[in-house]
């Protein structure tokens, strides 16, 4: 039984990819998000995945899949190969964040990145009233077995962003499963959230 909220998500980040598009999703678990992309959007897709158990679901989906590490780049992928690059709930996950997205910009024209919010309003309870690591819906592990290196709010990936002189073409909230936009006082009430990114124009 999928978890209901990876679910949603995955409702979340096809509503931004057009049908029949070159999609990669970098660290993409069973491959559940691909296989739908490829059978209600006739898209071309593409997984990456390290973990072995991933990998052994994306095979029973049908799914093509490169074993890879991504933090040692995707050197086996081409320039602009993509027309979407999706990275969800994965890059506080990785050791090299600004490597990656670099990447992710490199072999596509737009990337997809979903990543968990620490200033969520609950997360912060947490750490000021009961002064504990957070265990949230979407940080469901506790701090001896969490996957996660890094921990960021949505202003601090918008800096980030901006750093490396991306484009972000939308910024979209995620609050109780849901994309909103132009909400107020994001950073405190959405637990996660979708970046839709694009190469700088003189790239």
């Amino acid at each position: 039984m999928p978890d209901p909220s990876v679910a949603l998500t995955d409702e979340i980040l096809m509503e931004q990819i057009a049908p029949a598009s070159r999609v990669i999703d970098l660290g993409c678990g069973d491959g559940r998000l691909l296989e739908r992309l490829r059978e209600k959007y006739r898209c071309e897709v593409l997984g990456i995945e390290l973990d072995d158990d991933g990998i052994l679901g994306v095979l029973q989906r049908g799914v093509p899949i490169i074993h890879a590490d991504l933090d040692q780049g995707l050197p086996m992928v081409p320039d602009r190969s993509f027309d979407f690059a999706v990275l969800s709930q994965t890059l506080q996950q990785v050791r090299r964040p600004k490597e990656v997205l670099q990447e992710m910009l490199r072999i596509a024209q737009k990337s997809l990145v979903v990543v968990p919010n620490f200033a969520y309003w609950r997360v912060r309870l947490e750490l000021a009233v009961w002064g504990r690591a957070p265990v949230t819906d979407t940080l469901p592990y506790e701090w001896y077995d969490t996957p996660n290196r890094h921990v960021m709010s949505m202003h601090d990936f918008r800096e980030l962003a901006e750093s490396l002189k991306f484009k972000i073409v939308k910024e979209l909230p995620i609050m109780r499963g849901r994309a909103v936009e132009r909400a107020w006082a994001a950073n405190l009430r959405a637990d996660s959230a979708l970046y839709v990114l694009e190469r700088p124009a003189e790239s």
